[in-house]
């Protein structure tokens, strides 16, 4: 089997193949990893019939620890999307906080809707009512469409059941509530990174609105668009039972418990993610006035078979890493870089290469995941807070820097109809600001978690 030296030219070529398989050959990620693990298995000099268990081994075991979790959350955003309930949760954030604040607002907005939602897909849903509060609060296009897309942007990398995060969660056996509860802390500044830079930089450039359609009119396309609460609802009930299930599992530490006995069970249950996210989908039914057989049908089945690419991309991520973890890189990352304490960065710097080659953030992170996987222990990131930690850095890699070759790229400059030359300035640059100020705040908040867990033992 290589080892030292040969073994880490055998990574770099395989890092290699997946950027031009996926960026110039425009083969598919699922094909793309596969044939990425079973090469990198082969070559290394694995018994090809272990390289086989390897791969089936690994594709399982991820999906099987996330897989309920994908499915229901992607039900839940396609609801979300159906019912109109996006467009009552901006509306409703704008009513509340106020004309004034109208790019927090929209960013605040982009960042909720995109924790279910696919940032593309949450900034399509919500171009209409972008164009149509940009005319009405009289700003430019690009600086509201820059606020929406950075908001959807970091909750996309960020936050569970975006299948990202998810995906890094289950490749590197983090818990996937801690990654939730602590992604929604790390998105909360960085949205706010996100409007501040908006008015600062993409206000610059002038772009009218233009609106085709009113607020009005666009609610009016929905037909009779859910109440605030039910709208709001299956995000934040399956985001409080996980956190009370965490709350709850809180003794396994060995600290006195919060609650014992039956109803310790009970919220360790309720708490589980796929449970959750589950119980957030039949809160989702009732986002429309009354039960119709297109929800529990037509809108589940697109909800499942959108889910469809993302569990076969991960599955193949976990098959990857799965592979990786059987080669012997322990070692020669312990030799070389032990000590030195870069186990985070080396995550985002990573994950911030793959992502400027690739485009796809979602490629990036499970790639990322793959690579770190093996190289925990090595890396200083075994513990459970080192796990979540490590899927956040890759998060903040995945989105730096967005450019030509990314899709959202273009989804963006489309729907707020920015010259590309103007994007590389308002939203590229932006990418690569969010990217930083999101790395140093994780690392401030692990030290935070170091530094308390230090004193409380």
């Amino acid at each position: 089997m290589l080892q030292g030296l040969a073994l880490v030219a055998l990574l770099i070529g395989a890092v290699a193949f997946i950027i031009v398989a996926t960026a110039k050959l425009e083969l598919h990620a699922f094909l793309t990893l596969l044939v990425a693990a079973y090469g990198t298995g082969l070559i290394a000099g694995v018994d090809p019939k272990k390289v086989a268990t390897l791969v089936t081994d690994g594709f399982g075991s991820v999906l099987g620890y996330i897989g309920i979790v994908i499915l229901a959350g992607t039900i839940i955003g396609t609801t979300l999307e159906r019912s109109g309930a996006a467009i009552v949760i901006a509306e409703t954030i704008l009513g509340l906080v106020g004309e004034e604040h109208t790019t927090e607002v929209m960013a605040v907005t982009g960042s909720i809707v995109s924790i279910p939602v696919f940032c593309d897909s949450g900034f399509v849903i919500l171009s209409g009512l972008n164009r149509a509060v940009a005319e009405r609060s009289s700003l430019s296009l690009s600086t509201l469409g820059v606020a929406l897309a950075g908001g959807l942007y970091v909750t996309h990398v960020f936050v569970p059941p975006t299948p990202g995060p998810i995906a890094a969660a289950g490749i590197l056996g983090a818990d996937v509530g801690l990654v939730m509860l602590t992604g929604l802390l790390v998105s909360v500044p960085v949205v706010f990174v996100a409007a501040k830079w908006a008015d600062a930089v993409a206000s610059n450039y002038h772009i009218d609105p233009n609106p085709e359609t009113t607020i009005e009119d666009i609610k009016s396309e929905y037909g009779d668009l859910p109440s605030p609460t039910a709208s709001f609802a299956p995000l934040l009930v399956p985001i409080a039972l996980i956190t009370l299930g965490s709350i709850a599992s809180y003794p396994e530490a060995g600290n006195p418990a919060f609650v014992t006995g039956a109803p310790q069970r009970w919220l360790l249950f309720l708490g589980d993610p796929a449970v959750a996210l589950v119980i957030g989908a039949f809160v989702a039914f009732g986002m429309v006035p009354t039960y119709k057989d297109e929800i529990t049908d037509e809108w589940v089945s697109d909800g499942i078979t959108n889910a469809a690419v993302i569990l076969a991309v991960t599955g193949a991520g976990g098959a990857f890493g799965s592979v990786l973890a059987a080669l012997p890189l322990k070692a020669f990352v312990q030799n070389t870089f032990g000590g030195l304490g870069v186990g985070l960065l080396a995550a985002f710097v990573i994950a911030a290469a793959l992502k400027t080659a690739l485009g796809s953030s979602t490629v990036a992170i499970l790639t990322t995941a793959s690579l770190v996987a093996p190289l925990l222990g090595s890396l200083g990131l075994a513990s459970q807070w080192g796990k979540v930690f490590a899927v956040l850095a890759i998060g903040a890699g995945s989105m730096t820097v967005s450019h030509a070759n990314d899709s959202y790229f273009w989804i963006i400059t489309e729907f707020t109809d920015m010259e590309p030359q103007t994007a590389y300035q308002a939203w590229t640059l932006a990418t690569l600001a969010l990217g930083l100020a999101s790395i140093v705040w994780i690392v401030v908040l692990r030290n935070a978690v170091q530094v308390s867990a230090s004193l409380v033992g």
